[in-house]
């Protein structure tokens, strides 16, 4: 169960990507990820009404750190994917946001099976290969700091999302995606950055709300039927999502190194399935 909710949370994080990309083409990245946080925490609290649960204060201080991990790893992410370096923040944002989640697994006392650490493993250089993309502009080589603190944010999102009870339910995700729209804006303000919508086409990250919510309750609901380290590893293989929409929707070329990269996450999720 664990293994397929973590699969269905990759897709539906890989689906938002996707359609975040073709709408920060006519918008700024700013204000689809602004609307998008603002979609998705509507739809979450709605959510949360129906769904019974009983969480604690802890859960809440848990709700409140991952959003604002997620937002600041959003805005770092944005911020480095602007400045035409996605060749070296895409992957190590990648990597990172699956990397620190597996160490504090293993930090909590986590032990995967032989079969399944190996295929957590293979999991790294997967997720790199399909993450990689050619820079447009070879003189762009910087952003390895946004990388890591992008990573840094969304891995700290996926800790602290796995540290809530079990009866918590989904009021802890609505303060989760209340933090992180309030985290995207504030760094957008300081960076002076357009996130506020103005016209039509900036509302069309509003879309993006229900499938991030799937993406968010599938992952919070994996890490109750199975370890951490398993969890977020293959969560974090979303970008083979992005990659296959991309070819088959947009056409675009995938590469000979991501299709290396592809062939290596089937091989990884089929180890820690099989382990």
């Amino acid at each position: 169960m664990a293994v397929l909710l973590s699969l269905l949370s990759a897709c539906a994080y890989g689906v938002s990507d996707f359609l975040g990309g073709i709408f920060a083409r006519r918008s700024t990245a700013w204000q689809v990820a602004t609307t998008g946080q603002a979609s998705s925490t509507l739809c979450i609290t709605l959510a949360a009404l129906v769904v019974a649960g009983a969480p604690v204060g802890t859960d809440f201080a848990w709700g409140a750190l991952a959003g604002t991990g997620s937002g600041l790893g959003a805005a770092f992410l944005y911020r480095g994917l602007a400045g035409a370096t996605m060749s070296v923040v895409a992957p190590i944002s990648a990597v990172g946001c699956a990397l620190l989640p597996v160490l504090a697994g293993l930090a909590l006392g986590e032990r995967p099976t032989p079969t399944a650490a190996v295929g957590i493993v293979l999991a790294f250089p997967a997720i790199a290969l399909i993450s990689f993309v050619r820079d447009p502009d070879p003189g762009h080589r910087g952003g390895v700091l946004d990388g890591v603190l992008a990573g840094v944010g969304f891995g700290l999102m996926f800790i602290a999302l796995g540290r809530t009870t079990d009866d918590a339910g989904l009021a802890p995700l609505a303060l989760m995606y209340l933090c992180s729209t309030v985290s995207v804006v504030a760094v957008a303000t300081l960076l002076r950055q357009r996130w506020r919508p103005r016209v039509a086409a900036d509302w069309r990250g509003a879309v993006m709300g229900p499938i991030g919510v799937t993406a968010v309750i599938a992952f919070y609901l994996a890490t109750k039927h199975g370890l951490l380290s398993i969890v977020a590893v293959i969560t974090a293989l979303y970008p083979a999502s992005t990659v296959l929409l991309a070819a088959a929707l947009l056409k675009e070329r995938v590469a000979p190194w991501q299709s290396l990269g592809l062939a290596v996450a089937a091989l990884a999720v089929g180890l820690v399935a099989w382990g």
